[in-house]
Formats: structure tokens, C-alpha cells, sequence
């Protein structure tokens, strides 16, 4: 098992060379956030290898090509990808994220629904019947299918208005 370094002596390290190799990561990137996440990567290869610590002139050159290979490394990896092409027909919807999120939001408040008052939404709304060839099927009076269906129309605007309150 190889040694690492404890936690005192990495923060001690990251304290020196943080600030120093944001800057220049930043200068190369201009990206901070990319610059970050490369100086993050430098410090964790740091603690994987404590040998480079054992001798304290070899620390800075090593962090800084460090940075500098990851980034070679990002942008080799970023063209050897191909580069997406996004088809522009009328016909083809790209994202389907909307209409998940309505379709999940819509089949949870029917969820909360009683089973009662989704039956007779499911027959006026999904099956095209009227109030009373629901009633019919459902055999109950059509005063109650037309209470049901004016019940659970007041509790889905209910949870529109109010996503929160369910």
C-alpha cells in the first residue's frame, strides 16, 4: 500500500498553490470555471502521488504541467468527438423535456385523484362518452357522474393553480 498524504499537509499545499495555479489555468482557459476544475484534478493527481511531494523543488513545475496536460488532454478528447448535427425538420421535435414534465405532472394529479372521480374523467375525457352514457357504464345515477366529474375538474384546477399545496 503506497503512502498518501495526510490532510493537514494537503491543505498546507493547496493554501501555497492554489491561488497560483487558478491564475494561470484562467489565463490559458479563460474559463474559470473550467480553470477550477483542472486545478481541482492538479491537487487530487497531487495526493495520489506523494513522491512528488518528498522533493519540494519538483512540486511547482509538476502542478503547473499538470494543468497544462489536462487541458491538452480535454481538447484532444473534445476533437475526437464528432461534432453533434442537429436535424431542423419541421416534423422532428429535438427536445421531448416539456412534454415528459407535463405528461409526469398531469399523471400524478390524476394519481391523487380518487378512484371514483378518475373513472368518470377517463370516460368523458379519454373515451369520448357523454355524462350519460358514463353514468351508464359506470352504473351510477347521472347526478352523481356529472358531481364526480365537476369534483375532480375543481381539484385538477385546484392543483394547477397551487402545484404545492398536494
Amino acid at each position: 500500500m503506497k503512502p498518501t498524504l495526510c490532510e493537514r499537509e494537503l491543505r498546507s499545499l493547496m493554501a501555497v498553490y492554489h491561488r497560483p495555479l487558478l491564475a494561470y489555468a484562467t489565463r490559458i482557459t479563460g474559463d474559470g470555471w473550467l480553470a477550477e476544475d483542472l486545478v481541482q484534478e492538479a491537487l487530487t493527481r497531487l495526493w495520489q502521488r506523494p513522491e512528488v511531494v518528498s522533493n519540494r523543488a519538483r512540486i511547482t513545475p509538476w502542478l503547473f504541467t499538470v494543468v497544462r496536460n489536462l487541458l491538452i488532454d480535454r481538447a484532444r478528447a473534445r476533437a475526437r468527438r464528432p461534432h453533434e448535427v442537429f436535424d431542423v425538420c419541421d416534423n422532428v421535435q429535438q427536445d421531448h423535456a416539456d412534454e415528459t414534465l407535463m405528461s409526469m405532472t398531469v399523471t400524478a394529479m390524476l394519481d391523487g385523484l380518487t378512484p371514483q372521480h378518475r373513472e368518470v374523467l377517463e370516460h368523458v375525457y379519454l373515451r369520448d362518452s357523454t355524462l350519460r352514457q358514463a353514468a351508464r357504464e359506470l352504473n351510477i345515477p347521472e347526478g352523481t357522474a356529472k358531481s364526480r366529474l365537476r369534483n375532480a375538474l375543481r381539484l385538477l384546477r385546484d392543483d394547477l393553480r397551487d402545484p404545492l399545496a398536494a
